[in-house]
């Protein structure tokens, strides 16, 4: 029982990895758009492709009201649904896993 305890403890630690690399990358994005990028800098493009997907479907769903002021909150939306994946999803993982390697021992 420890390996499924230790294996989704390693599970938990790279879905917190990947959720806080994203989590900068949203914020890279965000700062970029303030200055004008050039659009067609590789970074810029990848930085799109990576950001791009999500943030449209937040767009989609955020009423009409949130765009008249100009201010695109789409990258606050995402990153608190990534604090919140942090949270809830990854601490559980945490929880389960220490359950299971208590219980085995």
């Amino acid at each position: 029982m420890f390996i499924i305890g230790n294996f989704l403890n390693a599970i938990a630690t790279i879905i917190d990895y990947v959720l806080t690399i994203y989590m900068w990358i949203i914020i890279i994005r965000a700062l970029i758009s303030w200055v004008n990028p050039d659009p067609y800098n590789p970074i810029v493009q990848i930085l799109y492709r990576l950001t791009d997907p999500i943030l449209y479907k937040v767009r989609r769903i955020l009423p009409r009201a949130f765009f008249s002021f100009g201010i695109d909150f789409s990258p606050i939306i995402v990153i608190l649904i990534i604090y919140f994946l942090q949270i809830f999803l990854v601490s559980s993982l945490k929880q389960i896993a220490f359950k299971i390697l208590i219980s085995s021992s």
